[in-house]
């Protein structure tokens, strides 16, 4: 109880338009959507990519594994928008295994 006692604490201190932000979270990760990520068969292998770009979700999070900052991959990749950094840790962390797969599968080919 006490990490939901002070997620309350928490939104006493936040704007509504971050307390939507959050919300906005919890509905994608208990709906299991991510509508900025997309997996096209005959794009980047299927891997599942940001959409409006072929940037593949494990390269993100490799890079950010490796010590890039969001603000390095959103000077790295014109194209990115923080959103769609946002939508990418969330697929991470709720396909942590399939990522993690797709990295391995790559740093060895």
């Amino acid at each position: 109880m006490k990490v939901l006692e002070e997620i309350e604490q928490l939104l006493g201190k936040i704007t509504r338009a971050e307390k939507a932000q959050v919300l906005q979270w919890i509905v994608r990760d208990l709906g299991d959507a991510f509508p900025g990520i997309e997996s096209t068969q005959n794009v980047c292998g299927g891997e599942p990519c940001i959409v409006r770009t072929r940037i593949p979700v494990w390269v993100l999070v490799q890079a950010r594994r490796l010590g890039a900052s969001e603000a390095d991959l959103l000077r790295s990749y014109p194209s990115l928008r923080s959103e769609d950094l946002v939508n990418a840790w969330a697929y991470y962390r709720l396909h942590r295994e399939e990522i993690e797969q797709q990295i391995l599968e790559n740093e060895t080919a």
